[in-house]
This record gives structure tokens, C-alpha cells and sequence, in this order.
């Protein structure tokens, strides 16, 4: 009589699957199956072509807010058009299409990819043009472009036909500064139903040409308009500008803002933020926005690896949990870890935002987070069934929690004195409310992180719900991730050029020095056959 063997012990896996949703190749673009996973309190996107093999990458760094931000997740608003027809589905019909369930807070439009910067990081691609074409800032070729004053009017008019009275236009590039007709297109946005103009620009130019910083000082003055300068801004350190930037622009990113501080012009610094670069430097951008008289406010980007870009590894790179925990750690007597709430407009995990009050002098600063005197959460819970203390408080909050929300502009100040006259502040908090709150054009201060996907974190969920939107010279409405990462900014950069943009592989770290998680649970290297 033979003996039953014993049967094996089964395993438990090492995470937790989460849901099942698209993404694409980021070898080849196609769109493929994904799955979201955690993996010790990490979120993980997973997806495999049948061409270039499986593909992991870090979404979120902290999985229990990953999971709890549902709840901040707000209907979507229909934009008053769509521009394309539902037929492969996301993400190869953007325009929008009827499928996306969100209006346009933000309408982007670059109107050259020229560039007075060769950026090793630019998620564009701007400046130089790998195809073999001269940098030029009007009429290039070999893949770059510039619009014309009749499309821009277009572009403008098919924003406006799709959002009615629209909140921001953000002018971009390549390098908007250099497009000699920018102050012209300005002009156009300005005689439109559209509120506030951004500019979004390195800082050269408005360093060196006090005369168009004046120009636009002058366009901030229209009755019920308002212009932004959105200025890149990555730190303080050499190494950052150089290995960011490709040259030491310090000196000129102050005199830019000195300028600005004399047109009288409302600047955000705009902070591109990589790993083991300048992680350490965000504490640091904050205070020296607080202390700024033209800043008002400060947006930390985790560099997005789409365009141009240095080597990373998929698995080690930073999301938005891990910059609010940078802040915090840096500057603990102003910041913890509760200040910062979703933006409910767009998916909540795409961009997160506080608040401040600030008082004092430079050195001898208080500053209060305004969730700290509100709770926030009350109002922008969507998904719990609770009575609403006050719904002009949440419509306040619903526009300052918005992708749509600039300091400087008449809708932030008029939301935020609404939402002002809710605070309630103790002795405790440290600072003079009443005179924070009438003196808000100079009290009032906002941080924004801000993590968009690239091809490897690519989430078809979250893209859905994107409220940025590239406006394009042929009358389309393409969400910023999809845009840089699907394949349609090389689409129209040859529409517009006449010349065929060959597709941009991201530089991620070859297989070979990279571990995944198998089906089973555990840590493996990749196969030679998992090429990318």
C-alpha cells in the first residue's frame, strides 16, 4: 500500500490587486490590458504587450490615500462640445470625445517648439530638434513649428465654443516668450470670453527685456482679466539648473522675478522634480516664494518621463505623496501630511493642493494652512452621505481646488475671501485672522503638486476624468497625458511641420537592472526576452 504524498503549502501573494483598467505600451503606444496592484503600502501599475513584454511602474507612493481619495473624486461637467466621435475607444479617440467625463478647467495651447533652451529634461521635446532641423524660434523644419495669428484665433474660439466663459488659457511651447507675435495672441484671449491668461515660460526673455515684462504688466491691468506668469523654477542649487536645465540659470530666474515684482505681475513657480536631484530643495522654493513679492504661489511636478528625459527606473520614482511628504519633513513648523487635499475636478490622485495664511516678516514668518482652520473634507467628500455644513463654502473650495485656480486671479481672491469668512481660528494658530483675511491679495499663498502620467504610469481611469487639455491647431481638445504620452504630440508636430516625427522611446533603466514582482509574489529579474 503506498503512502499519500503530502500536499504543498500554498502561498499568498505579496500584494494586493486593486481593480483592472488600460493603459498603453510605452514601447510601441498600443493601447494594452493593466492591472493596479499594492505592494507594501505602494501602488503599482502592471500591464504586458505581446510585442515588448511586461511592464511595472510606481503610481502612488502612499496606497491607504491612494484607496481613501475616492471620495474627493467630484462629477464631472460637460463641456458644451465635443470635438471627436467615440470609436476605438480611450485613449485613441481624444478630442474630446463623448466618452470623457470632464469639462476643460485649463486649455493648453504651445505656439512653437522652438526654444532658447536645450533642456535635458522637456517633456515637449522643444528646442533642439532631434531630426536634424536649426533652432529657430519662427519657421522651422525637420519636425518643429510655430502657429499663426489666424490659428491661434481658431484655437481660441474652438476652447470657447466647448467651455462658453472659460476660466485659464495657458500659452506654452517650446518657449511662448520667443514666438514674436505672444503678445498678439495674448491680445486674441483677451477680447475672448476667457478670464485669465498664463504664460508659461523659462525666464530668459522677462529677465532680459524689461520693456515686454512692462507689455504684460499692462495686459494684467484689463477690467476682469488677468495675466500669470508661470515661471519655471527648479531650485537653487548649480547642479539642479545644470542637469535640469543644461546651464546655470540662477541669475536669471531672479531677475525675472524682480521684473515681474515691478510690472506688478503675480508669479507661480513652477518646479520640475526628480529623484536624487533636487528632492532636498522644496522646502526651500517655498519659503523663497512666501518671501517673494511677485510669488504667490509654488507647483512641485515629479518629473514626468515622456519627451526628454534622464535614465530612471519605473519602479523608484516620485509621486505626488512622496513631495508632500518632502515638504513636510522640510519645513515641519508650517506643514504636516493632512494639509494637503485632492482636487476633486480631475482625478484625485492627479493633483493635490493647500492653502496658507501668512504673516510676519522674512525670517520670522507664521504660516497657517487653511485646512487647518477648515475642515476641508466636509465639503469635498462626494461619496459620503453627510449633510453639508454650507454649500456656498464648498463651491468656494470646489474653485480653489481646481485645476483651474491661479493666485492673482479675480475668481481665487473672490473664492478665497468667501472661503474666509468660514475660518475658524484659535488663539493657538498663531496668526492675526481678521487682518489675514482683509489683507488676502498679500496673506494668502497656495501650494500645488502635481504628477502626470507619462507612458510607463499611464491609468485610462484616470485619464478620463483629465481637465488639462492641449488645444490643437486642427480644432482638437487632447488631455496633457494623453498628448504626451499616446503618441498625438508627434502626431501633430508633423501635421504642422510636413516632416514624419518618429515616436520617443522612454529612457527607462535596462531590464537587466531592474526586479519586478512575478504573478506569484516574488522578486525575479527580467528576462532577455522582456525587452522594452
Amino acid at each position: 500500500m503506498t503512502q499519500a504524498s503530502t500536499p504543498g503549502r500554498k502561498v499568498d501573494r505579496d500584494e494586493v490587486f486593486v481593480e483592472f483598467t488600460k493603459s498603453i505600451c510605452p514601447v510601441c503606444k498600443t493601447p494594452v490590458d493593466a492591472q493596479v496592484n499594492i505592494r507594501e503600502n505602494k501602488v503599482y501599475l502592471r500591464k504586458r504587450c505581446t510585442a515588448h513584454g511586461q511592464f511595472e511602474a510606481l503610481v502612488y507612493g502612499d496606497a491607504e490615500e491612494y484607496l481613501s481619495s475616492a471620495r474627493f473624486n467630484k462629477p464631472g461637467t460637460l463641456p458644451l462640445t465635443f470635438q471627436t466621435d467615440v470609436r476605438d475607444g480611450c485613449p485613441s479617440d481624444c478630442g474630446l470625445c463623448p466618452e470623457h467625463k470632464q469639462h476643460a478647467c485649463l486649455g493648453i495651447i504651445e505656439v512653437n517648439t522652438g526654444c532658447n533652451l536645450d533642456c535635458p529634461i522637456c517633456f515637449a521635446d522643444s528646442g533642439h530638434q532631434r531630426w536634424g532641423s536649426p533652432r529657430s524660434s519662427e519657421a522651422e523644419s525637420g519636425g518643429g513649428y510655430s502657429i499663426t495669428h489666424e490659428q491661434c484665433a481658431r484655437m481660441l474660439d474652438v476652447f470657447v465654443e466647448s467651455e462658453g466663459e472659460a476660466e485659464v488659457v495657458m500659452f506654452s511651447g517650446g518657449e511662448p516668450t520667443i514666438h514674436r507675435h505672444i503678445l498678439d495672441f495674448i491680445d486674441l484671449a483677451q477680447a475672448r470670453p476667457i478670464r485669465n491668461v498664463s504664460l508659461n515660460t523659462n525666464g530668459i526673455r522677462l529677465a532680459t527685456d524689461r520693456a515686454f515684462v512692462a507689455e504684460l504688466g499692462t495686459r494684467d491691468q484689463v477690467p476682469d482679466r488677468s495675466v500669470n506668469v508661470y515661471l519655471q523654477f527648479d531650485g537653487f542649487d548649480e547642479r539642479t539648473h545644470r542637469e535640469i536645465r543644461g546651464r546655470d540659470l540662477r541669475t536669471f530666474k531672479q531677475r525675472a522675478l524682480d521684473n515681474c515684482a515691478e510690472a506688478g505681475l503675480t508669479v507661480t513657480l513652477v518646479a520640475a522634480v526628480e529623484r536624487d536631484l533636487n528632492e532636498h530643495e522644496v522646502g526651500a522654493i517655498i519659503e523663497y516664494g512666501i518671501d517673494h513679492p511677485a510669488v504667490r504661489s509654488v507647483v512641485f511636478q515629479p518629473v514626468t518621463h515622456s519627451g526628454r528625459h534622464v535614465q530612471f527606473d519605473p519602479l523608484n520614482r516620485l509621486t505626488n505623496p512622496d513631495v508632500i511628504e518632502l515638504i513636510s519633513s522640510q519645513r515641519p513648523e508650517w506643514f504636516q501630511k493632512g494639509d494637503f487635499f485632492p482636487v476633486p475636478c480631475c482625478f484625485p490622485t492627479c493633483r493635490s493642493v493647500t492653502y496658507l495664511l501668512v504673516d510676519g516678516e522674512p525670517g520670522n514668518r507664521t504660516v497657517v494652512p487653511i485646512p487647518r482652520l477648515l475642515n476641508v473634507e466636509d465639503y469635498l467628500d462626494y461619496v459620503t452621505n453627510r449633510v453639508l455644513p454650507d454649500p456656498g463654502v464648498r463651491e468656494a473650495l470646489e474653485k480653489l481646488w481646481s485645476a483651474s485656480a491661479f493666485m492673482g486671479t479675480a475668481t481665487t481672491e473672490e473664492k478665497l475671501r468667501a472661503t474666509a469668512e468660514a475660518l475658524d481660528c484659535a488663539d493657538s494658530c498663531g496668526i492675526d485672522l481678521p487682518s489675514a483675511v482683509k489683507d488676502l491679495n498679500d496673506k494668502a499663498f497656495m501650494v500645488v503638486v502635481q504628477d502626470f502620467q507619462d507612458p510607463y504610469t499611464l491609468n485610462v481611469k484616470q485619464l478620463m476624468k483629465c481637465c488639462v487639455e492641449e488645444i490643437t491647431p486642427d480644432g482638437r481638445l487632447i488631455p496633457f497625458c494623453a498628448y504626451n504620452s499616446v503618441g498625438y504630440r508627434e502626431q501633430i508636430r508633423s501635421q504642422m511641420s510636413g516632416v514624419p516625427v518618429a515616436q520617443v522611446v522612454p529612457n527607462a533603466l535596462p531590464l537587466a537592472d531592474r526586479l519586478t514582482t512575478t504573478p506569484y509574489g516574488s522578486k525575479a529579474a527580467r528576462t532577455e526576452g522582456d525587452v522594452r
